[in-house]
């Protein structure tokens, strides 16, 4: 089965990034990586904020994608992601044993220092259990 070296983090849709930002450095995380990404043609942003080996994923979504989150009346968990150390390898065994697997191959993002590759496959009751690589 994949091997999964630890539990990764924890990714968290928000409206306003800079006041997320301040509210989680206000319990100690850390901003230790930020960077864009596109999203259906557009840009939105996240911050990995880190506090004692524990990652939250932070991201706003470009405008169009905005309206979802802001009519909600509680927040939500986007995805729960683990570390693997062979994307391919995980990729692979999990398409292999039938597992819906969103993405025809793992994606790159820019993210950390020389970008990382992910993918999510979907649990019983559709969460998002994204697999990823820091590369």
């Amino acid at each position: 089965m994949v091997k999964i070296k630890s539990f990764q983090h924890l990714g968290i849709p928000v409206t306003d990034l800079k006041r997320s930002e301040k509210f989680y450095e206000s319990l100690g995380f850390k901003n230790v990586m930020s960077s864009p990404f596109e999203e259906n043609g557009d840009i939105g942003h996240v911050s990995m904020m880190e506090k004692s080996g524990m990652i939250i994923e932070i991201y706003q979504l470009p405008a169009a994608g905005l309206a979802e989150i802001r009519t909600r009346n509680d927040g939500h968990i986007d995805h729960i992601a683990f570390d693997v150390d062979d994307i391919y390898a995980a990729f692979s065994e999990l398409k292999n044993h039938s597992f819906k697997v969103l993405e025809e191959q793992p994606v790159f993002l820019p993210y950390w220092e020389n970008g990382c590759k992910y993918f999510t496959i979907l649990g019983p009751d559709g969460e998002r259990l994204e697999f990823n690589q820091i590369l």
